[in-house]
């Protein structure tokens, strides 16, 4: 038996972005994103509120950084998401997270993270405030390489559930894609 539960934003579970870029003045912030994918091989979809620092910086800036937030890196991934940057000098320097410019973007690596997509803005709709970027670069912290590919293991990156607004690390290998579903091919 199923139940309706009505419109509610349940694909789960939902990924912790952490979205960084710089002001016109060069003064790097921070947001928390669980509304985000990868849409091409090439380009990530974020939904950012125009009314977020975060936003008015990619806007003016042409650039941006989604990290990964990791289970290290919880209080302060959260806290990215609960402090506004407009209200907030200087939300990155609470966190502790180490920073440096990207070699590709004009936009802040968060050092600190795992994973870190370097992007370059494509488009900004904000009837619908769904942000595309254009991914130039990946970069990781060798930590997490493994066979020159990026270890979901070793990157232990958090996920968001929206129904129970809590955050959980991913589980054990469940299967392997391209590949398991062959059996099923007549």
């Amino acid at each position: 038996m199923r139940k309706d539960l009505g419109v509610k934003p349940y694909i789960l579970p939902m990924p912790v972005l952490i979205v960084s870029a710089y002001d016109e003045n060069g003064n790097a912030n921070a947001m928390n994103a669980a509304w985000g994918t990868i849409c091409d091989m090439d380009k990530v979809l974020l939904v950012l509120t125009a009314g977020h620092k975060t936003t008015k910086n990619i806007l003016s800036s042409k650039a941006f950084c989604v990290g990964t937030a990791n289970k290290i890196n919880l209080a302060e991934s959260d806290y990215v998401g609960i402090v506004s940057g407009n209200k907030t000098k200087d939300k990155i320097k609470n966190t502790g997270w180490m920073l440096e410019k990207s070699k590709f973007v004009n936009a802040p690596v968060i050092t600190s993270l795992p994973l870190s997509l370097e992007c370059k803005l494509i488009s900004y709709d904000t009837e619908n405030e769904i942000l595309i970027g254009e991914i130039v670069n990946v970069s990781a912290d060798e930590s997490i390489i493994e066979d020159d590919s990026v270890s979901i293991e070793k990157a232990n990156p958090i996920v968001y559930d929206p129904t129970s607004h809590s955050y959980y690390t991913l589980g054990e290998k469940a299967g392997n894609a391209f590949s398991d579903g062959k059996k099923l091919i007549r």
